[in-house]
C-alpha cells in the first residue's frame, strides 16, 4: 500500500508546530502533513481572541527552548505577541507549505497487514472527504481545544448572543450594552476588567460565580529597550533568565504534597488572601477568599480583576446561580431577573475529549474508548501522557495526565516531543533504507508500540502519586473526570523528572517489529536500482567508445 506521507499531526497549535519544527531540526525530515481545523497556525493562542485573553507563565519560559524570542514587550504578553511569535517560529522553518487548513481528522484505522495508519479527512471548505496513508500518526489536539457547551435550560430561547470565551463573537459590541458573564476562572478574570473600563465599556457586566478561586497577585511589568538588548545580544542572558523561571517554578511544586507542602499552603494562603481582601471590595470578601487549599484547583493570576470589581458596573453574584435563561436575560434560583444583550460562557473545557472525537481505532478495531475501559475504568490514561497499548505508530501529544499545577506547559510538551523523536527514530531508518537504492542488510524495524504490561503499570503508579498530593484534598476540578473522579489531567512530580524520564527510556517497556514495505518504497528502490544500473551502463559505454576511437598517445 501507498504512502502518502510519513507522518500526520492532527493539530498546527504549540503542540503540533514544535514537533513539525522538531522534525527538521533534529532529522532533516519534512515528509510529514499537520492537518489544522482553523485557517490559521497557533491552536489556543488563535482560537482564544477574548477582550483580554494573555499567558500567565513568563514569556520566556514559555517560548520554545529551541526558538527562544528576546522581543517580549512584558513579562506575561497578551494573544496577539504569542500568536506573532508562533507564526516566526512557523515562517523560520517554513512549515506552513506542510499544513493542510480547515480540515480535521474524522476517524483512523490500523492497517496491520501494512503497519500504516488510513486516516479520514474532512476539508471543511467543500465537505469533502480523503483519505490519507501514513507510517506514524500523532494528536496534537490538545486537552483545552474543545469548549464545554452551555448547559443552562432555556439557552435557545434567549434572543442575544450567546458565545463561549474561546469562540468569542467579535461583532458584537458590548458598549454600553448588559453582559452576563458565567465562570470566574481565568478566562473570565481577564474578560471582566477589559469590557467594565473606560469610555467603551459595558453599561453593566454581571459575573455569576460557583466556587472561589485563589486569585495570585500577578504583576506584568514592561520590559526596557536595555532588557530586551541584553536578551538579544548578551552572551548566555536570555537562556539564564529562562532557567531562573524554571527553577523558581519547580521549585513550586513543594507547596502540593498534601503533608510536606502544608506549610508553604499556608505562607501562600496568608498572603494572597491578604492580597484579595486588600484590594477587592469587603462586601465580596466571603466568597473571594477560598476555603480551599492552595493549589487543589487552579489558580488564577490577577490582572486587575480584583480592582474591577470596585466598579459600580460591575457586580458578582455568587449566593443566587442561575436557574434558567430567558428572552432577554436570565432568573436566578431567588426569582431575581438580570436584563442582558449577551451572555459569555467562561465555564471551561471538556478535557481530553477531542482525542475521542478523532475516532482512532487500533489493533482489533479497538477504540480509544475502549482501551481507557479496559486500562483505567473509562477514565484517560496513558503511558507517559503519550502512547497507548494496541496503537502502534500512534503518539499524544499533551495527553493525560501531563499537565502541571506550577510549571509550563511547552516544556512538557518538548519533553514529549524528544521522547516521541527518539522512539520514531528507527521508524523513520527504516522508511529511508526502504526508498534507498541500496539493498537492505537485515530487516528494519518500523512499528513500535509500548506494551500492555508497561502501560498498566505507569498508569498505576501515577495514579497512587496523585492520591497524596492536593488535588486530591476534596475540591472539585477541571483535573478531574467528572463520571469517575480520578484526576485524568495533572502530573504528580517535578516537571525536570518528566524531561528525565523523556530522555532515559526504558525500552522494555516497548516492542519493535517489522512491517511489509509499502508498495510505494518497493517501486522508489527499484526505479533507483534502475536508474542507477542505466547510469552505470552508460557512463561504460561512453568511456569504452572514448577508449577506441581516441589514440593511446592522446592520454600522455
Amino acid at each position: 500500500m501507498d504512502l502518502d506521507t510519513d507522518i500526520i499531526i492532527i493539530g498546527a497549535g504549540m503542540s503540533g508546530l514544535g514537533l513539525a519544527v522538531q522534525l527538521v531540526r533534529e532529522f532533516g525530515h519534512r515528509n510529514f502533513e499537520l492537518i489544522e481545523k482553523s485557517n490559521h497556525i497557533g491552536g489556543t493562542w488563535w482560537a482564544n481572541t477574548y477582550p483580554g485573553c494573555g499567558v500567565d507563565v513568563e514569556a520566556h519560559y514559555y517560548s520554545y527552548s529551541f526558538c527562544m524570542n528576546p522581543n517580549w514587550t512584558r513579562k506575561f504578553p497578551l494573544q496577539p505577541e504569542i500568536l506573532e511569535y508562533y507564526d516566526h517560529v512557523a515562517s523560520k522553518y517554513d512549515i506552513e507549505k506542510h499544513i493542510s487548513f480547515e480540515s480535521i481528522v474524522t476517524a483512523a484505522h490500523w492497517d496491520e497487514s501494512s503497519g500504516t495508519w488510513l486516516v479520514s479527512v474532512k476539508e471543511l471548505k467543500t465537505s469533502k472527504t480523503y483519505n490519507r496513508r501514513c507510517k506514524i500518526l500523532v494528536s496534537a489536539v490538545g486537552i483545552l481545544s474543545e469548549p464545554n457547551p452551555c448547559d443552562i435550560p432555556g439557552a435557545s430561547s434567549f434572543k442575544g448572543r450567546i458565545f463561549h470565551t474561546a469562540e468569542w463573537d467579535h461583532s458584537f459590541d458590548w458598549k454600553d450594552k448588559n453582559v452576563i458573564v458565567v465562570g470566574n476562572g481565568c478566562s473570565a478574570a481577564q474578560v471582566v476588567p477589559v469590557i467594565s473600563e473606560g469610555d467603551g465599556a459595558a453599561k453593566k457586566v454581571v459575573q455569576f460565580a460557583r466556587q472561589a478561586q485563589w486569585v495570585f497577585e500577578r504583576p506584568n511589568p514592561e520590559y526596557t529597550g536595555l532588557f530586551r538588548w541584553t536578551m538579544k545580544w548578551v552572551p548566555l542572558a536570555m537562556r539564564t533568565y529562562r532557567l531562573v523561571q524554571n527553577y523558581y517554578s519547580e521549585w513550586d511544586f513543594k507547596s502540593f504534597p498534601t503533608e510536606s507542602g502544608a506549610p508553604i499552603r499556608k505562607m501562600y494562603s496568608d498572603y494572597q488572601g491578604g492580597y484579595i481582601q486588600r484590594t477587592s471590595p469587603a462586601k465580596y470578601h466571603e466568597f473571594l477568599v477560598p476555603k480551599t487549599e492552595v493549589g487543589c484547583k487552579r489558580r488564577v493570576m490577577d490582572s486587575d480583576y480584583l480592582t474591577s470589581l470596585h466598579r459600580d458596573n460591575v457586580e458578582l453574584v455568587y449566593k443566587d446561580p442561575i436557574e434558567n435563561i430567558v428572552e432577554n436575560g436570565v432568573l436566578t434560583e431567588s426569582g431575581r431577573f438580570v436584563n442582558a444583550d449577551a451572555i459569555v460562557l467562561a465555564n471551561g473545557f471538556q478535557v481530553l475529549k477531542p482525542l475521542l472525537t478523532l475516532n482512532l481505532h487500533g489493533e482489533g478495531g479497538v477504540t480509544v474508548a475502549d482501551h481507557w475501559e479496559k486500562f483505567s475504568g473509562g477514565s484517560a490514561s496513558s503511558y507517559f501522557g503519550t502512547c497507548l497499548s494496541g496503537f502502534p505508530n500512534f503518539f499524544i501529544m499533551m495527553g493525560p495526565n501531563t499537565a502541571s499545577g506550577h510549571g509550563c506547559v511547552t516544556y512538557t510538551t518538548e519533553c514529549q516531543i524528544g521522547f516521541t523523536l527518539r522512539l520514531i527514530k528507527p521508524v523513520l531508518k527504516a522508511l529511508k533504507a526502504q526508498r534507498s537504492i541500496l539493498p537492505v542488510i537485515g530487516q528494519k524495524t518500523d512499528v513500535v508500540t509500548v506494551t500492555p504490561r508497561a502501560e498498566k503499570a505507569d498508569i498505576d503508579a501515577i495514579e497512587n502519586k496523585l492520591k497524596g498530593l492536593v488535588w486530591s484534598s476534596g475540591c472539585t476540578s477541571w483535573a478531574l473526570d467528572p463520571q469517575t473522579g480520578r484526576n485524568t489531567t495533572m502530573y504528580p512530580d517535578f516537571q525536570w523528572k518528566f524531561w528525565i524520564r523523556s530522555i532515559f527510556i526504558p525500552w522494555r517497556d516497548f516492542e519493535y517489529s517489522t512491517s511489509k514495505p509499502t508498495a510505494t518504497a518497493l517501486a522508489s528502490k527499484r526505479l533507483g536500482v534502475a536508474s542507477w544500473l542505466s547510469a552505470s551502463t552508460g557512463v561504460a559505454v561512453v568511456a569504452y567508445l572514448v577508449y577506441k576511437m581516441v589514440p593511446l598517445s592522446k592520454f600522455h
